[in-house]
């Protein structure tokens, strides 16, 4: 892990060239309540870009991870991570690269890819469709169960799975509690049109929490959407027809 500093964050993240020397870089922006290691190493991101060719690189957002935390609602929005990640690609010299996220990573590319285009080639977004629109449902719940003193008074489905969730990763709950307030912010479905670079949206076919991938494709100018067939949004990260797609996207949209 390496470190670097912006906006009074202190941002961890890993960057591992292929062995065939310098690839074209693919930066990863994990989701909610995970990291680069949950989102991205342990399910074989890392191995299969590298593999490819590509340099593979991810930061655990701020409050997540080995970064430093806030416990200040304004801190998380997706506009502020999304500026860590422009940020780290500074850092690292990168002018332009392929950008992917998933779920609340997503958003956060979404928010990227607006803010500064030139710096976003292509956009993998998966875990999250027309959801980055018109809502992923009722979070508050998983605030509360984030806080709780005893997670087993925990009666909502998804506050439970997600402070199971937060606790298997051993994270920091209070910061991912107001984390989970601000990071919500919607895009309209004009910012979407925008948004023109080459997209590749990935949704399983079982998740709940997403939205339609097509919905959300039909309101870009260069998007296309890819099922991922039987997961839910939990292992949809991790499926190899998700990174063998992605795979052939890249190949379809160098740098």
């Amino acid at each position: 892990m390496q470190f670097f500093s912006h906006d009074g964050f202190d941002l961890a993240f890993l960057d591992r060239q292929p062995a065939s020397g310098e690839g074209d870089p693919v930066l990863m922006i994990h989701g909610f309540a995970s990291s680069h290691y949950v989102n991205w190493v342990s399910p074989g991101w890392f191995k299969t870009l590298n593999e490819a060719g590509y340099r593979a690189i991810a930061l655990d957002n701020r409050g997540h991870g080995s970064s430093s935390k806030s416990y200040e609602e304004a801190d998380y929005t997706p506009a502020k991570m999304a500026s860590d990640a422009a940020a780290l690609l500074d850092h690292l010299g990168i002018e332009r690269a392929h950008v992917m996220g998933y779920s609340m990573g997503a958003r956060i590319a979404a928010f990227l890819a607006l803010s500064d285009p030139h710096k976003v080639a292509t956009l993998v977004l998966g875990g999250l469709g027309i959801g980055m629109v018109d809502g992923v449902g009722d979070w508050d719940p998983i605030a509360a169960a984030l806080l709780a003193e005893d997670p087993a008074a925990t009666a909502h489905p998804r506050g439970r799975a997600f402070r199971a969730f937060a606790d298997q990763t051993r994270s920091d709950r209070r910061a991912l509690a107001a984390c989970i307030v601000a990071s919500r912010e919607l895009l309209s479905a004009d910012d979407i049109a925008r948004i023109a670079q080459p997209t590749l949206i990935a949704v399983g076919t079982r998740d709940d929490i997403g939205g339609s991938p097509d919905e959300l494709a039909a309101l870009m100018p260069n998007a296309r959407a890819f099922h991922i067939e039987g997961r839910d949004h939990m292992l949809a990260v991790g499926d190899k027809t998700f990174k063998q797609n992605a795979l052939e996207f890249y190949a379809q949209h160098p740098l």
